[in-house]
């Protein structure tokens, strides 16, 4: 699959206006350009949850470490966001020390949030375009 040499893959809900708000906050925020990001409903996506038996989820958001190696990792909810967070370094992963608290607590917290986020951040007719200069950081 031809990519960004980037080993980090964000799967995002590309109508959900909260979702891409994190978008714009993870590529803000990774000055080494590590991360990559699809929509979960492209082929990328299908192609990453085929290959480890999910079923697509849009009310997650689904980062994938070590993307498109043998070694590929699945994290989903508050696994993922943490996930990310800790990748981003700095104060981000002192952030992501939250995975302290047991994953039932952090993922009930995480699915309200997922249920309502059309309602309290908007959503998109169709996934947004990135900048010009970020489209190579976009799969299909």
């Amino acid at each position: 699959m031809a990519h960004v040499n980037a080993s980090r893959l964000v799967l995002f809900d590309g109508i959900c206006g909260l979702c891409a708000r994190t978008v714009r906050f993870v590529l803000r925020h990774d000055r080494e350009g590590r991360f990559v990001y699809a929509p979960l409903q492209g082929e990328v996506a299908a192609a990453v949850l085929a290959r480890h038996s999910l079923a697509s989820d849009l009310e997650t958001m689904i980062y994938v470490a070590d993307f498109d190696s043998p070694t590929e990792r699945v994290f989903s909810k508050s696994d993922a966001i943490l996930a990310i967070l800790d990748e981003l370094g700095g104060l981000w992963s002192v952030v992501a020390m939250m995975r302290i608290l047991p994953r039932a607590i952090r993922d009930t917290v995480y699915s309200l949030v997922a249920r309502y986020r059309y309602a309290w951040f908007g959503r998109f007719e169709t996934c947004q375009l990135p900048a010009p200069e970020q489209r190579d950081r976009f799969l299909p």
